[in-house]
């Protein structure tokens, strides 16, 4: 088993179990009353799940970039849909987001690394 092979398997489960995380913050960070806050977590969070398990059937790279997308979505949604002033609601996003982003980042990169080299 190659390097790629254990992070083909541990990137998307990690974002599968962030993006399930995300989705129930609103209740367990209580900002299940603010509107904007809870429903950009609730999409986002079903969002980064679902891509997650497109990642883990058999389309890695697509998964992963969407997965890259949708938390630097979370970590700027905050500010870009003014619920920044939530603290709860702000560090759920920005939180769970950057953790998204950077193992989407970890899985792009090490697929990049562990392509075959052609040598002429």
């Amino acid at each position: 088993m190659t390097r790629y092979d254990n992070w083909k398997n541990t990137v998307p489960g990690s974002q599968l179990l962030l993006g399930l995380v995300l989705l129930v913050m609103p209740w367990a960070a209580g900002f299940a009353a603010e509107q904007m806050a809870a429903w950009t977590a609730w999409i986002t969070g079903a969002a980064i799940a679902v891509f997650a398990i497109v990642a883990m059937v058999g389309y890695a790279t697509a998964g992963t970039w969407a997965n890259l997308v949708l938390g630097a979505w979370a970590i700027a949604a905050p500010w870009l849909l003014g619920f920044a002033a939530i603290a709860s609601a702000m560090w759920s996003h920005v939180a769970i987001g950057a953790l998204v982003a950077l193992s989407a980042a970890a899985g792009l990169w090490s697929e990049h690394q562990s392509s075959p080299r052609v040598h002429a």
